[in-house]
Formats: C-alpha cells, structure tokens, sequence
C-alpha cells in the first residue's frame, strides 16, 4: 500500500463526475491505497522541510500537484514548498518543472510544431500581427486555464483595439497571440501523455456559438487518434517533458499544431475513459505503483 497526497482545488468545487482529480483519487483508493488531499493553502515550512497537516510531506510515497492556474504568487510558493521534498518522494508533476513551464509558453520549445505566435503587451505590434495572419487571431492570457480570457479576434470587428485594451490591461500584461487556426471548427485534440508516451486522446469540438473547445463550456468530446504527425509531435514533447520531471501533461493540438501544454492539472481521464473503455486513471496510479513502490526515483536535473 502506498501513501498519496493529493494537492488540488476545495473539494467542494469539483465535479465527480468530470474531474480527473478525482478519478485518480478513488482509483488509488479501489487499489488500497491511503489517499490525504491538502489545498496549497496547508502547505508550510518548519525549517527546511515541508509539512502539510502535521506531516512531513516526505513521508508520502507519491505526490500529486493539480490545483488549477492561475500560475500565481501562491502557486509559485507551493512549488518552492514542495521543492524541500522532492529528493524524498514522487511528485507529479515535479516543481521545478511545473515552475519553469508556463503553459502557454511551453509549446515554443517545439518550433517545429507550433502555429505563429507572438508574445508581448503591445498593442500597436498585436495590431500588425492581426494583420500578418490575414486578420484573425486568437489572444490568450499567459496564467489562466480553461480557455478563460481567451480572445478570437479579426481585424474587421470595431471591438479589435478595446478587446486588446483589455486582454493586455491597456498595454501593461503581455499576452499570446497565435494564428487563428481554422480546423479548430472541428475540434482540440487533448493528447494525455503518461512518462512521455501518449496515454490517449480525445477530440473536443466546440458548439457552434463557442470559439473555445472547453468541456466545460460545452465542447463535446470524441473518440480520436493519432496522426503520423502527432505522433511524431509526442515523441519529441514525451522526451523533453520526461526530462523535466513531467510526467503527466496534456497537449492541446490543433490542425496537428502544438498550441499549449498544461503541465499543472491535465483533464480528459473520464472522457477518455467513457470514449475508449479502458482505464486511464489506473494506468496513471499503475505507473506511480511502479515508480514511487520502491522508493527508485529518477529526479529531473
């Protein structure tokens, strides 16, 4: 038996029924594993160690990082809290990794897959980007997640300059802007990735009156597979991400275009689950077996 901690959201705001969390929570448990869940807020330091609840968080054998973005101050402090006990146990994801990987900006290390994308607060070069990608983009803030703050935006809407204003706070938050990609119509490919190989994907399509192809605002999920370029598109993040101690992240493609990399609280494990049959969420606790069992861990640099 294995002692897990998971670190996530109040419990109280999950959806049983969609969350991944979760998923993995009880399957750990169906196995006879003993499960804690902690918010970031329980986290503290007595000395150099980290502790939540009255225990050493390295007395754990495996620990789970998935409270949502955004990526802020107290996000930032829960990784440098767990950084004290990351030579002590498994972490998935590994702070340091989830610190140095912004989602939204992750997916630059793999040019050879990502659409256009520019990084800045300035309107008046987003305003010539627009122009540059014929006129349509899509704008999105760098610390959110579930497709909050995203923007689609063209170059013949009136709203254009005030829908900058606003996404870059009048020119003082720097922002994502990349090329609209057309085949978003018919859906985000969510790719989980498991130690670097692909555990599964989905399709989400959007509604018809939502740009964005978030489940949980209404995007319907589907049955997908690989292409040979995806494919290929996983073998070169799966190596990279094994690397930095990610172990479980899930890729946002689109048209086979890399467009993020959620490093902090991949979802799918039920769709994926209701979709294809198997068990995602016990290949995932199967793999913390393994690797957290006998205490043989292989730390990122």
């Amino acid at each position: 038996m294995l002692d897990l901690l998971f670190i996530v959201d109040p419990l109280s705001q999950l959806d049983p029924a969609r969350d991944s969390s979760i998923a993995l929570m009880q399957s750990a448990r169906r196995r006879g594993h003993r499960v804690d869940d902690a918010e970031m807020s329980e986290l503290t330091l007595r000395g150099a160690d980290a502790w939540v609840r009255g225990r050493p968080i390295g007395s754990y054998d495996a620990v789970f990082l998935r409270p949502d973005p955004p990526f802020d101050s107290h996000y930032l402090t829960a990784t440098l809290i767990l950084e004290r006990a990351r030579e002590h146990c498994l972490i998935v994801n590994d702070p340091r990794g989830v610190r140095n990987a912004n989602e939204k900006l992750y997916a630059l290390n793999f040019a050879d897959f990502i659409p256009t994308t520019r990084v800045t607060s300035s309107i008046a070069e987003l305003r010539e980007v627009l122009v540059d990608l014929d006129g349509e983009m899509i704008v999105k803030p760098l610390d959110r997640c579930g497709g909050s703050g995203v923007l689609h935006v063209r170059a013949d809407d009136r709203n254009t300059r005030a829908l900058l204003e606003m996404a870059t706070c009048d020119g003082r938050r720097p922002v994502v802007a990349q090329r609209y990609l057309r085949e978003a119509r018919r859906g985000d490919k969510r790719i989980l990735l498991l130690d670097g190989e692909p555990l599964g994907a989905i399709l989400r399509v959007p509604p018809d009156d939502e740009t964005r192809a978030n489940l949980h605002v209404g995007a319907r999920p589907e049955r997908a597979v690989l292409t040979a370029r995806e494919q290929a598109l996983c073998a070169v993040v799966g190596e990279r991400c094994r690397r930095d101690g990610l172990w479980f992240v899930g890729l946002d493609v689109i048209g086979e275009h890399l467009t993020e990399v959620n490093v902090t609280s991949p979802t799918g494990l039920r769709e994926l689950a209701a979709l294809d049959g198997g068990d995602p969420a016990g290949a995932v606790v199967d793999w913390v077996e393994r690797r957290a069992g006998g205490r043989t861990l292989d730390l990122a640099a």
